[in-house]
Formats: C-alpha cells, structure tokens, sequence
C-alpha cells in the first residue's frame, strides 16, 4: 500500500468507527434549533453593497435580499 494512502485510510477508519453504535447502546440525538438571526447570505449581501456603493441604505435592502444580491454582484461588474 502507498504511503499517500494512509491519511485517508486513518480519516475513513476514524468517521467508520464514530457512526457505529455497539448492541445496547443508547443513542441520543440534540435537537437542532434554526433561530432568527443574520444569515451567511445577509452578512456577505451587505459587505459587498458596502464596498461597492457605500450607501447603508442600499447595504440594509441588499442584506434583505441576500443571496439574491450576491449573485447579482458577481454576474453584474461595477461601473
């Protein structure tokens, strides 16, 4: 076996052997909570409004928008 292989093998063993549950043992799951609050799409709407307008009004109704902003500024350049 390659020694570039070892890493992944040790990685895949490691995620393997985190998954299995022994006969017996409980399992408890967290429940997951998705409060409000500002999102990753908000956060990078209004960081690119700013620097590109430096306007917080336009940065407040872009971080609305969110993605749909992001994706408007990476398809449509500056003038």
């Amino acid at each position: 076996m390659a020694t570039r292989h070892i890493p992944l093998l040790l990685l895949s063993l490691l995620l393997l052997g985190s998954c299995v549950v022994g006969p017996g043992t409980p399992v408890y799951y967290q429940p997951v909570y998705y409060g409000p609050g500002i999102g990753l799409g908000t956060l990078i709407a209004v960081l690119v409004s700013w620097s590109r307008n430096k306007s917080i009004l336009l940065a407040i109704l872009c971080g609305l928008l969110g993605w749909i902003y992001v994706i408007y500024a990476i398809l449509v350049p500056k003038r």
